[in-house]
């Protein structure tokens, strides 16, 4: 045989050989690995059922060929499970050897030795592991989670506070340290750590504020609240110069609506620290935006007499403190018309100084409003306002602004079309803005009121979305409004008419609101629209200042249609009534806690509970 021949059958003999060889370890290997991933499987079963008999044999097998954390973990607590302490021990004890830097550890053991009742043998691993750490931040935190997870509260505490000590100015630990005093419910600590974190961390007052509002939120016997307050105030008086302190109050006033003190507050930080005013001012549109106006206007006005004309804050607040007076008159029953007009002349005092200007146009906007939906001269607000969009060298929002409003003033006047051009133009130049998302759903609802419910429902749940919270709220709820009564009939009678009323009602058309609701009555026995109508219609009177009236009208909601999605709004309501106009706590209570009991999830839970324990006598101020 040729000898080049013999020789290529010799390596491909050898090659095939060299094959089967590695295919034969492949196979093997892999039937290992399968066995093993179905021990690993069958023995972490045995321990979800509690058999730990049967799953510590499984992981002392696992654990010897490949002894990674995950399975140290389930066979250290099937030993603890199955009382075999001298074996945990021994095990850990081995480990501790090759890995003597592994504090947690140390913890484990110490836990052993509290399974066996043996807590001087305990405490010594604890003290050791305790001892043991070194300025590391990461390692303190990793010892105490190991105390935690094996349920050693106080020498997790222990751990952060010797990891105070070693870390000194470089970090704190006074999340931690609060974390586990609020699951041993030492809220005094907890309390205490926060403000000093926010003491050191000046710049993290809003991440402190959010834990806070955490806390104060439960708060059934206003323990924490009384703590927090009390606790504060020493700290204010204690150290004077730390203003996160006095900051923090201001915060709690205006989580608590105390607009009074909140403005007190605000006053004495701007003096202390020798502030521009601009803290007054967010005071003021808080203030406004929850129907404080006076105290809106108090700010305002301090911002205009104490800060001055160099102030940056001067003119918007000359500007926002007339939009406040305006929602003051126009929030009440029976609105004053004298006040009205006295209102519109310091409008027109103000644009004469403030012209082609960004402010010019809030006033404008605001002016224009007030002309047409009130004093009834909506073809001067209509022209103040066509002059408006044609500025230059202003803000394209600002003008966006005013081409809503002319829409409004268009749909007031019953120009419908032209309305819906106005507000297209700014849907179309503000797709993804807040002011494109209000013209859209003012468009939608437009369409809403001329009938074209399924296009303006189309609108409404792409803007259910929107960035805009306000917005996608109010489009969800137009939205299921329109939804539910499409189908109650062929013809849309009954949604018809209510939009119809809705439109009367952005008309300031009351009287005939009213009127037009009731025929829905006439439509049948039943229409699932009897509910809004009701709620409607109580809305009107409360607007009209015939509270008796609405009343009754929620009360009958309530009766009728407690499973009904406006039952919650309509107890809150009565709560209101009751707690504001008629002077009523104890029926006002009534109210608000039968939401609290029969309707847990909803929206008005918290102003509920809140308002019901200020009326129970439990906050302490």
């Amino acid at each position: 045989m040729d000898s080049t021949k013999k020789n290529s059958m010799i390596f491909t003999r050898r090659q095939f050989s060299l094959g089967f060889m590695l295919l034969l370890f492949f196979i093997t290997g892999a039937a290992a690995f399968s066995q093993t991933n179905t021990n690993e499987q069958l023995a972490i079963q045995y321990y979800q059922n509690k058999e730990y008999d049967k799953a510590v044999l499984l992981f002392e097998d696992l654990y010897s060929k490949n002894p990674t954390p995950f399975i140290y973990d389930y066979y250290y607590n099937c030993l603890l499970e199955i009382k075999d302490y001298k074996k945990a021990e021994k095990t850990i004890s081995k480990l501790i050897k090759k890995q003597p830097q592994n504090l947690s550890l140390l913890v484990d053991l110490g836990s052993v030795y509290v399974a066996e009742e043996s807590q001087d043998n305990a405490k010594k691993q604890f003290e050791t592991a305790i001892k043991s750490l070194t300025a590391d931040k990461d390692e303190v935190i990793l010892l105490a989670n190991a105390f935690l997870i094996r349920n050693q509260t106080n020498y997790a505490l222990k751990a952060y506070e010797q990891g105070q000590k070693l870390m000194k100015n470089s970090y704190s630990f006074n999340l931690e340290l609060a974390e586990i005093y609020l699951k041993k419910s030492d809220f005094q600590s907890a309390i205490n750590q926060y403000f000093d974190y926010v003491n050191s961390n000046p710049d993290e007052l809003d991440r402190i504020e959010s834990k806070f509002q955490d806390l104060l939120l439960d708060d059934a016997d206003n323990t924490k609240n009384d703590l927090f307050k009390s606790t504060l105030l020493q700290r204010i008086k204690k150290e004077p110069d730390i203003k996160s302190y006095p900051v923090l109050l201001l915060w709690y006033f205006i989580q608590e609506k105390e607009f009074v003190a909140a403005i007190v507050q605000a006053k004495a930080i701007d003096k202390r620290f020798s502030e521009d005013g601009g803290r007054l001012v967010s005071l003021a549109r808080i203030a406004a935006s929850n129907s404080f106006y006076n105290e809106a206007i108090d700010c305002y006005d301090y911002v205009i007499t104490k800060k001055g004309v160099m102030s940056m804050y001067y003119q918007t607040s000359l500007v926002e403190k007339l939009q406040t007076k305006y929602m003051k008159i126009t929030s009440v029953s029976n609105v004053n018309i004298t006040e009205i007009e006295s209102l519109e002349k310091e409008y027109y005092d103000l644009l004469s100084v403030n012209d082609e200007t960004d402010y010019g146009l809030q006033l404008i906007k605001n002016l224009a409003h007030l002309q047409a939906f009130y004093l009834h001269k909506p073809e001067q607000a209509t022209e103040l306002l066509q002059k408006a969009i044609k500025y230059r060298n202003v803000s394209a929002d600002q003008i966006a602004l005013c081409k809503i409003e002319l829409g409004n003033i268009l749909l007031l006047t019953g120009d419908v079309w032209e309305a819906s051009l106005m507000y297209s133009q700014v849907e179309k130049a503000f797709k993804n803005d807040v002011v494109g998302f209000e013209a859209k759903f003012k468009n939608a609802k437009l369409y809403y009121y001329i009938n074209e419910f399924e296009f303006a429902k189309a609108q409404l749940d792409v803007l259910k979305a929107a960035t805009a919270k306000l917005i996608a709220n109010d489009a969800m709820e137009l939205a299921l409004l329109i939804g539910d009564n499409l189908d109650a009939d062929s013809s849309f009678t009954g949604l018809k008419i209510f939009a119809r009323a809705d439109l009367l009602l952005f008309q300031n058309k009351e009287d005939l609101a009213l009127l037009t609701l009731d025929s829905i009555n006439m439509l049948g026995l039943y229409h699932p629209l009897f509910d809004d109508v009701l709620y409607k219609k109580a809305q009107i009177k409360i607007r009209q200042g015939k509270y008796e009236d609405a009343d009754s009208l929620l009360v009958k909601l309530v009766n009728f249609y407690p499973d009904d999605i406006l039952a919650d709004d309509a107890l809150f309501l009565l709560g209101q009534l009751n707690d504001n106009q008629f002077k009523n706590p104890s029926r006002a209570m009534e109210y608000y806690q039968k939401l609290l009991t029969d309707y847990p999830g909803s929206i008005f839970v918290v102003d509920a509970r809140k308002r019901f324990r200020a009326l129970r006598g439990d906050k302490i101020n």
